[in-house]
């Protein structure tokens, strides 16, 4: 069965292209995970799985070559509509999966569980699934594990999001520290191209900045001294 489109499908994938995760090459931090999700729910396939318009993707991947499918055979693509655990202890036996070619043929797909990945904001954009293939069931304690690892799979996320923004934020930094020709007189800025133009310009070239208008006291009193001060 065709999985429906999650809720809010737009923004979730904004959300998802907005850690520029997608097609990057595997890291350790990951593989970390999946390894250990693998070990301590004894089965032979783990992944990470984010969930593209089109694809699931595997950032990491323990047991399968493939690093992506479509998104219409995909179970993650069923995990992410709802905010709980999917557990799905025979595949062969629901109607949602029995005839999905992931549980027909390679790699056998019989019992899946599967976290959402959820963003601070509250966007499923994957799961942590892990994957046999025989009929079984997680304990508590697996469970309450997967959950935990799922939560370090967003926290490594994020923290990769902020760092590339911090580093964007010193790269304008440095540039704003070097010497920028001003006018004595108008106050305007000479850009990288010999141009001059106005302040809000040069900011806005250097960064996605917007600017609001106002006027200070001191100008208030010398341009508008009919206008009473604000008290």
């Amino acid at each position: 069965m065709r999985p429906n489109v999650a809720p809010r499908e737009a923004a979730r994938l904004a959300a998802l292209q907005g850690y520029r995760i997608l097609d990057t090459e595997a890291e350790q931090s990951y593989d970390d995970i999946t390894l250990l999700a693998s070990q301590l729910c004894d089965v032979p396939i783990a992944l990470i799985s984010l969930v593209d318009a089109e694809r699931q993707w595997f950032k990491s991947r323990v047991g399968v070559d493939v690093r992506e499918t479509s998104r219409d055979v995909s179970f993650c693509a069923h995990a992410i509509l709802g905010e709980e655990t999917l557990v799905v202890r025979d595949a062969r036996e629901d109607e949602r999966f029995r005839d999905n070619p992931l549980v027909c043929s390679e790699p056998h797909i019989v019992f899946y569980t599967g976290v959402p990945l959820s963003t601070p904001e509250g966007a499923r954009i994957g799961t942590l699934c892990v994957i046999d293939r025989r009929p079984r069931d997680l304990n508590d304690v697996q469970r309450r594990s997967l959950e935990a690892l799922a939560r370090q799979v967003v926290l490594q996320m994020e923290l990769k999001r902020v760092s590339d923004q911090l580093a964007g934020a010193l790269e304008r930094i440095n540039v704003m520290e070097e010497l920028i020709p001003i006018c004595s007189y108008c106050k305007g800025i000479r850009n990288d191209e010999g141009f001059w133009g106005t302040v809000e310009a040069f900011i806005k070239s250097h960064d996605n900045v917007e600017f609001s208008h106002g006027v200070c006291e001191a100008c208030m009193a010398e341009h508008f001294p009919e206008v009473p001060p604000l008290t």
